[in-house]
């Protein structure tokens, strides 16, 4: 039996309609809520470029904006990313069964606050020519305190620890490769490895069991995310939290807003349920009830209901509101 809890919800807004209601894709009384509570909640953001008039916006006032602010508001430095081949799942994979094999569990650990996307940038004109810059900028401590946490989430699962960089071109990188090395001679039980960026693209869709805990920089683990999700099915199956130093943490899908099937039912929650199963564990402690979340969907899909983006031959095709209720029922 589970201990009944109460849980008390907030509402803010954030991304496009804090832009449509405020004028700006996160206010700082938005800020302030968050801050103010345990967990963040949050729904996908973005809606589509070159259609939607937030894109007429300046950079730094369209809705991913927002995305970047919290993060870095609430200091959430840490992204971790499962991506997992449910069985029930092979099929929707677009890898061969003889490299998915036995199937593949993996985490990625993506540093969240530094790098490219908060980096100084500006386009300006140079001699005539439109110029644009971008900064990529890390330093050691924010190199650290990641690798430790890519570690310490080794040491509870098969104790490797795969660091993806692109040393052989880029400064920051190579600083990233020395402090790794660094951080892990406290770590003498875990394998380490380091794997050039664009290799690592091509290892995963060659051999992703290879892979156990992948840690690397805020741009290298947002494109190699989205590419984990999709050999593990769809980008509608998996979760995301990012942390900072307590147990506060911002949980939310690792897909965008698919904003091609807004209100059609057909948007597939599990990953926005299993985000609120990695909040149940990682800030509230509750092993229990997140397994009973993560046991209730494995059954939705051993029982054959799939939404559109999962959908195979012989399945049963549900809309995103049903496939919510029968997880709910299954816990």
């Amino acid at each position: 039996m589970y201990k009944r809890q109460v849980f008390n919800y907030t509402e803010v807004d954030m991304g496009g309609i804090s832009i449509d209601r405020h004028g700006v894709p996160l206010t700082d009384e938005a800020l302030a809520t968050a801050k103010a509570n345990d967990a963040v909640l949050l729904g996908a953001v973005g809606g589509v470029v070159g259609k939607d008039s937030w894109y007429e916006l300046p950079p730094n006032l369209r809705p991913e904006a927002g995305l970047l602010a919290i993060r870095k508001g609430l200091n959430l430095f840490a992204n971790l990313r499962p991506a997992y081949l449910y069985n029930e799942l092979r099929k929707a994979c677009p890898l061969r069964d003889e490299i998915i094999g036995d199937g593949f569990d993996m985490i990625i650990v993506r540093e969240l606050t530094g790098g490219l996307y908060f980096g100084a940038r500006k386009t300006e004109n140079v001699d005539g020519v439109e110029t644009a810059v971008d900064t990529l900028t890390y330093n050691e401590n924010e190199i650290r305190r990641i690798a430790i946490r890519g570690f310490d989430i080794a040491m509870k699962r098969r104790k490797k620890v795969t660091s993806v960089d692109k040393a052989n071109v880029l400064d920051s990188s190579r600083l990233w490769r020395k402090v790794v090395n660094e951080v892990a001679k406290d770590y003498p039980e875990v394998e380490l490895e380091h794997m050039l960026v664009d290799n690592c693209a091509m290892q995963l869709v060659r051999d992703p069991k290879q892979f156990d805990v992948i840690l690397t920089e805020n741009m290298f683990g947002d494109i190699l995310s989205d590419e984990a999700a999709m050999i593990s099915g769809s980008l509608g199956m998996l979760a995301s939290a990012s942390l900072n130093d307590t147990k506060f943490g911002m949980y939310e899908p690792s897909h965008g807003s698919a904003p091609d099937i807004a209100g059609q039912d057909k948007a597939n929650p599990i990953a926005t349920i299993l985000s609120a199963s990695m909040l149940l564990r990682f800030s509230f402690d509750m092993d229990k009830e997140a397994d009973a979340i993560d046991n209730a969907v494995k059954k939705v899909l051993e029982a054959g209901y799939r939404t559109g983006d999962i959908m195979s031959e012989d399945m049963k095709l549900v809309g995103c509101k049903e496939m919510g209720s029968l997880v709910a029922d299954m816990i």
